[in-house]
């Protein structure tokens, strides 16, 4: 177990901060654009956002490619899904097929944490799941090395009726904070909205109308 952990912390919890919201009308996710190796800044355009479907998308923090190859089993089976059934793939059975995919890996698991969100037909659902195939549902949640700092900010300013547009200030907020004090997150913030409107990125322009980066 001690190599276990000696891998956990180096490629999981070793840079990178991403950041979930959960609000009455939508799911924001938010995530820092620098990819490191040790000491070793690799990227300085990391896409750490990823779009699932039309109504959901995740967050990556960990090995780049285990998370890319958890990224392309989650939208074959949503897009598979919606072929099938004619309809979007709930978020919570999104969430579930991750875990199952962490579990069956777990003997040679997969270095990764995702965070998944978005909006069905029961409204907003955010889900943490870890390296194990652990599920938790999640009101707020932050992932990474910047994590301690990030949650300082959700913990002090999330509040159970939010919307998505103060969400998305605070989860900017909690991740430029992140920036400042943690060597492995830098290079920019990406973030993501999944409401009633689906899924999109916002632009440069629009994060810069909501906080200065």
């Amino acid at each position: 177990m001690y190599f276990l952990s000696n891998n956990v912390e180096e490629k999981i919890l070793h840079g990178t901060t991403t950041v979930g919201i959960k609000t009455k009308d939508g799911v924001v996710l938010c995530a820092d654009m620098r990819a490191s190796a040790g000491y070793f800044i690799a990227n300085k355009n990391t896409m750490k956002i990823q779009k699932i479907d039309l109504h959901a998308g995740l967050t990556l923090a960990g090995g780049v490619a285990d998370a890319q190859n958890i990224v392309d089993i989650l939208r074959y089976h949503s897009n598979l899904h919606r072929v099938e059934k004619a309809s979007p793939i709930a978020i919570h059975s999104i969430a579930r097929l991750c875990s199952l995919i962490f579990h069956q890996n777990r003997g040679y698991p997969f270095m990764a944490d995702i965070l998944i969100g978005g909006y069905d037909t029961n409204g907003p659902a955010l889900f943490n799941i870890d390296m194990f195939g652990s599920v938790e549902e999640k009101s707020f949640v932050t992932t990474g090395s910047g994590s301690p700092v990030a949650y300082g900010l959700l913990e002090e300013e999330y509040q159970e009726d939010l919307t998505v547009d103060e969400a998305k200030k605070i989860a900017l907020r909690a991740v430029k904070a992140a920036i400042v004090r943690n060597i492995g997150t830098g290079d920019g913030i990406n973030i993501a909205i999944m409401d009633k409107d689906g899924f999109r990125l916002l632009t440069d322009e629009q994060k810069k109308v909501v906080i200065e980066l």
